[in-house]
């Protein structure tokens, strides 16, 4: 899978310096490969903070507030989709771990991509166990249903 990584100019030093140690496309490529996206599929993710992350909530699910990752799913074959992250929320959300938490927003947002939902309790637990898959050796909480 093809992923471009865009970052919004208004991340600080701090935050370009945890997106450059998530090591995002790395992660998404191999996670796309265990998936069985195609090689050729293109996915993009948009790495920016709270203030553009409630503008796409509000404007794509008419929820004015922030939130932590927004997933735009393709057409499933070409096109993952799109997925954009709020590096500002991943740190506060886990200031020990920053790192960590993108690359599970990263995740959430690219299995969102592809169909992958937490809406009701068995989706919400295949979606965790695909999610710990992907990130052998990292902390990944259950997924409660929203």
């Amino acid at each position: 899978m093809r992923v471009t990584i865009h970052r919004s100019p208004t991340l600080d030093a701090a935050s370009l310096a945890l997106v450059r140690d998530g090591r995002l496309g790395p992660l998404l490529r191999s996670s796309g490969e265990l998936l069985g996206v195609p090689a050729r599929a293109g996915l993009a993710v948009r790495l920016t903070d709270d203030r553009e992350l409630r503008r796409f909530n509000r404007s794509h699910a008419g929820v004015d507030a922030a939130t932590d990752v927004l997933a735009f799913p393709g057409d499933g074959r070409e096109w993952v989709g799109d997925v954009a992250i709020s590096v500002e929320r991943a740190r506060a959300q886990s200031p020990a771990a920053p790192a960590e938490e993108l690359r599970l927003l990263a995740v959430h947002g690219l299995l969102h991509c592809l169909g992958h939902d937490h809406d009701e309790p068995g989706r919400a637990a295949a979606m965790t166990a695909e999610t710990r898959r992907l990130l052998p050796g990292q902390d990944v909480p259950e997924l409660t249903p929203h």
